[in-house]
């Protein structure tokens, strides 16, 4: 018997078909299978999330250098959503390629991103208070923990006019590494295409919803410990904090998420859509 490999990769003609099956697919979840498959994505992005601030709080070489380093690392959340399944809300929004082509309907739309990011919330939650039980927050004399809320800080300091713009930015890119991944034909050729988007987001500083869901409460849940506002003040001393409530958590969370699906679904989805789809139908329909 004679075996025979295809190792080209798929065309972005054949990736937007791919995209409109995982569309169908992902509009017939049941609404049990939707949660519990969002919930794993959120904690995949709290747990990528948890791992960049981790490997970078104490670095001693430069922004840029650290940022890319922080970004490779934060990459591991998308590749396990993608790898092992799970259903990530800002990357859902692609699911719009299906609605343009007719193939699923508005509701199906709205029901796969609304479970999608209550379920990325309620992962994001759980493994704040998982990593506030691990009292590694204390890690070298509580520097690990005042870099934690000033990185929440910082988000909750945003304006609506950044937060959104920074929110558009970076789920282009995730939806491009998304995207990316319909190319691939192997696992190793998916981590690859999450990689470079995923790091040039996170290195660039811009903004995603679901990873503020871990950065901001768990700022909020280290605000008030003086241990590590002693910290704060020596180690990172212009760092304010009036901000950081759980008013400032949901603008932020508005601004971001609202720049997210303008990214993804916009930018990204409607974008190939037009490119890709319709000159198809037009050429159709002149035959």
């Amino acid at each position: 018997m004679k075996y025979e490999f295809n190792f080209d990769d798929y065309t972005p003609a054949e990736m937007e078909k791919r995209v409109e099956q995982a569309s169908i697919r992902k509009a017939n979840l049941s609404w049990l299978s939707l949660l519990m498959l969002s919930l794993l994505a959120g904690t995949f992005i709290a747990i990528a999330a948890e791992f960049y601030t981790v490997v970078t709080f104490d670095s001693n070489i430069s922004v840029g250098f650290t940022r890319l380093i922080g970004g490779i690392c934060f990459s591991v959340g998308l590749i396990l959503v993608i790898v092992a399944g799970a259903e990530l809300f800002t990357g859902n929004n692609l699911v719009v390629i299906g609605f343009a082509s007719g193939i699923v309907n508005y509701k199906q739309v709205l029901k796969n991103w609304v479970f999608s990011y209550l379920g990325n919330f309620i992962g994001s939650i759980s493994v704040v208070f998982l990593m506030y039980l691990t009292n590694l927050w204390k890690m070298k004399n509580f520097l690990l923990g005042a870099k934690i809320v000033q990185i929440a800080a910082d988000k909750t300091n945003l304006t609506f006019l950044e937060g959104f713009s920074r929110g558009v930015l970076c789920n282009a890119l995730v939806c491009l590494a998304v995207w990316l991944c319909f190319s691939a034909r192997s696992v190793i050729g998916k981590i690859w295409a999450i990689i470079f988007p995923i790091t040039a987001f996170v290195a660039s500083g811009f903004e995603h919803s679901i990873a503020n869901m871990y950065f901001i409460p768990m700022g909020l849940l280290l605000k008030t410990n003086p241990n590590i506002l002693k910290a704060l003040n020596e180690s990172f001393p212009s760092t304010t904090l009036d901000n950081l409530t759980l008013y400032g958590f949901a603008g932020n969370l508005f601004s971001v998420t609202l720049g997210n699906i303008i990214g993804g679904a916009i930018m990204v989805g409607v974008v190939y859509w037009l490119i890709i789809v319709v000159p198809e139908k037009y050429l159709k329909q002149k035959k």
